[in-house]
């Protein structure tokens, strides 16, 4: 149960080297949650062009903002992972920090997190009219296809940003560098089920991609096999129920 002081929903947001995006981001994503009790965790993971300046700016409007800090970058899964031990809220939703995932989607994603009740841990963003080069569709195209064919997550696109899950689940999760991109999988690993919502891919405002073809390609593949032997040794949850010992 959510405390008086603990918000219902905690979003992250991870990211490094937008000071061009993240304040409109900040804004979008209050404007989708009005209504709501919220708090939105800005992980900074190491950025040099003032990104940090622009969220302390955005919380002087929004005092439901927090700005975390890596001193130096540690990649996008750790300041997820920093924003997760962070976060207060019962339910937790991802978004990337450039801009591209739309914040209208979220309360979307908390219905169909809320919708599934128990059996549901995550539900998951996929997106459609990707704003990419072709070159980044083709690669996604052909490791998702990979990744289906090895994990069986029944997910066509792990690689979207928006996602919102149970914190104690989340928390739960077996963590390693690339973890974010294998929730989906981790999630069904812990006997869950998860919920898909589509949602429409957008441009850049500013800046361009922190992440090179290549280096998530062999990452990539290195995450991918340890998550299949993971899943392999899949946890089966017990029913669980307890005796009344007072009849």
């Amino acid at each position: 149960m959510t405390s008086p002081l603990s918000p219902e929903v905690s979003v992250i947001v991870p990211c490094k080297d937008e000071a061009g995006n993240i304040g409109f981001l900040i804004d979008e994503i209050a404007t989708a949650l009005s209504g709501r009790s919220f708090e939105i965790l800005v992980v900074d993971d190491g950025s040099r062009d003032g990104t940090g300046e622009t969220v302390r700016s955005s919380a002087r409007q929004h005092p439901q903002v927090r700005l975390l800090r890596h001193e130096t970058s540690a990649g996008q899964s750790a300041a997820i992972r920093s924003g997760l031990e962070a976060a207060k809220g019962d339910a937790v939703v991802t978004i990337d920090g450039d801009g591209q995932n739309d914040p209208a989607y979220i309360p979307a994603l908390l219905d169909a997190l809320a919708a599934g009740g128990d059996k549901v841990g995550l539900a998951a963003g996929q997106r459609i009219g990707r704003k990419a080069s072709f070159a980044k569709r083709y690669g996604s195209r052909i490791a998702n296809r990979v990744r289906r064919s090895l994990l069986d997550d029944q997910v066509r696109d792990t690689g979207c940003g928006l996602k919102a899950v149970r914190r104690t689940l989340f928390l739960r999760l077996p963590y390693f560098d690339g973890w974010h991109r294998f929730l989906p999988a981790l999630v069904r690993r812990e006997g869950y089920e998860i919920a898909l919502v589509d949602v429409a891919d957008r441009e850049r405002r500013h800046g361009t991609s922190k992440y090179g073809i290549f280096d998530r390609l062999w990452v990539g593949i290195a995450d991918l096999f340890g998550v299949w032997w993971l899943a392999s040794r899949r946890r089966v949850r017990p029913q669980l129920s307890e005796e009344n010992l007072d009849e």
